[in-house]
């Protein structure tokens, strides 16, 4: 993400964690379906983190949405709740990370199919990306 949007840097931020977060949703789509054979355990938990990240996502949406309809005037409260909202956005990828690291570990589907293992490495490298742009962004 380039820094040179001043104060819209804000409302690029959010659009990076919309994409990201879509990113992130359809990820969870692509593991469960490269991998049929997949533990019931992490079915379930890649379901819940495709819901959760589609509510990221919406809720980074409104937030733009919010901020266009202020003509870029974003008061105090509603900047605060932008930040907090933008640290859960780092804090849920790097514990989708943790959770990839664990479902490469222990599930006996995902060891035995290379692909997988190749497609979630690569995964993994995409939510990382998200978190250092958002770090270097909160460092603004």
């Amino acid at each position: 993400m380039l820094y040179c949007y001043g104060e819209k840097s804000t409302l690029r931020m959010l659009d990076e964690i919309v994409f990201w977060k879509r990113q992130e949703e359809e990820h969870t789509v692509v593991i469960r379906n490269l991998t049929r054979d997949l533990e019931e355990e992490y079915i379930i938990s890649l379901e819940s983190w495709e819901q959760a990240f589609a509510q990221s996502e919406g809720l980074a949406a409104r937030y733009v949405e919010a901020i266009i309809r202020a003509h870029y005037n974003i008061d105090s409260n509603l900047r605060g709740q932008i930040y907090q909202f933008i640290n859960f956005s780092l804090n849920q990828s790097k514990k989708f990370i943790q959770f990839l690291n664990t479902l490469t570990k222990e599930s006996t589907a995902i060891k035995n199919n290379q692909t997988a293992i190749v497609v979630i490495n690569h995964i993994r490298r995409e939510s990382d990306y998200f978190i250092g742009i958002t770090k270097a962004f909160l460092e603004i």
